[in-house]
């Protein structure tokens, strides 16, 4: 299965998987009879299926089959059909920031910051926990840009913009109360009273765990290109990391803010591992893990 999953994806492959993605979505809403969020859903979908296009932008896996499989085993393993507007507008608004951020047209990507702003702004209003994005941004600028106060000075004013047109808004319907939740870290961390189901996750975690220490052992061997890639794929990662830790609870479709970054990832581990029985082994193990936590949450 390895070998077949490591075979080059060809133009028909993205809406393949897109296609197994939507009949996902749709059986687990259809399944769910007491809440069909069909805007959420829809928002959802979107996002995620802008994903796949990610894949060949951060160009780090080959353009194989390995890491469109990982991504959308791990979006059928973490979506139980019901899903926070919030979130799912997150989905989307990651999806599009990063299809900026890795555009190959260095003019777009440059005039982009206000854009950039502009999302991380709307985003942050319809989901607070959502602030760690634009910490990643200023970090992305700090260590790409050549003129740093300049492209930050554009993401601020494009913040600047929707939010004063969402105060503007909220006077205007007089809502003029704050609400608290808008400022991070705000209230108590209250760890998780069991994390027996994430337990099931370990073999996962212990994957990215060996990919980033076999990263960092053969990092003086790896490109230029390559390592900066690999680096703006951990940033993201923490980023979204740092909102599961601090928000998630008990609502494990959060970890959909990780299948991306995972995927890439482990399947560059799976591609870099010495034997063939080692690939072939790791692929299952994640395919096992995967349906046994969904089959735990399920139930």
């Amino acid at each position: 299965m390895f070998r077949l999953l490591s075979k080059e994806s060809n133009i028909f492959s993205v809406p393949l998987y897109i296609g197994f993605l939507f009949l996902i979505f749709l059986s687990l809403n259809l399944l769910d009879f007491k809440y069909i969020g069909v805007f959420p859903s829809v928002i959802t979908f979107m996002g995620i299926s802008l994903g796949y296009f990610l894949f060949n932008a951060i160009a780090l896996n080959q353009f194989s089959h390995l890491p469109l499989f990982l991504y959308t085993i791990f979006v059928a393993s973490f979506y139980d059909g019901t899903i926070d507007l919030g979130l799912a507008f997150t989905f989307l608004m990651s999806s599009i920031l990063l299809l900026i951020l890795t555009s190959q047209n260095d003019q777009l990507r440059k005039s982009s910051f206000m854009l950039v702003g502009s999302i991380l702004a709307f985003n942050y209003l319809v989901f607070p926990p959502s602030w760690p994005m634009g910490v990643f941004v200023i970090f992305h600028i700090i260590g790409t840009s050549g003129r740093i106060g300049l492209n930050i000075f554009r993401l601020l004013f494009g913040i600047i913009l929707i939010v004063l047109s969402y105060f503007g808004l909220m006077y205007l319907i007089h809502y003029t109360t704050w609400d608290k939740t808008y400022l991070p870290f705000y209230g108590k961390f209250e760890p998780l009273d069991s994390y027996l189901t994430l337990y099931i996750l370990i073999p996962i975690a212990l994957m990215l765990l060996y990919s980033l220490s076999d990263h960092f052992k053969h990092y003086n061997e790896k490109s230029p290109i390559s390592r900066y890639k690999y680096t703006f794929v951990l940033v993201f990662s923490l980023a979204q990391l740092i909102t599961i830790i601090f928000y998630m609870g008990t609502n494990y479709e959060y970890l959909l803010l990780l299948a991306l970054p995972s995927s890439i990832i482990i399947s560059r581990m799976l591609r870099f591992l010495p034997k063939y029985w080692m690939q072939e082994l790791g692929l299952w193990i994640i395919v096992f893990t995967l349906a046994i936590f969904k089959i735990a949450n399920f139930v």
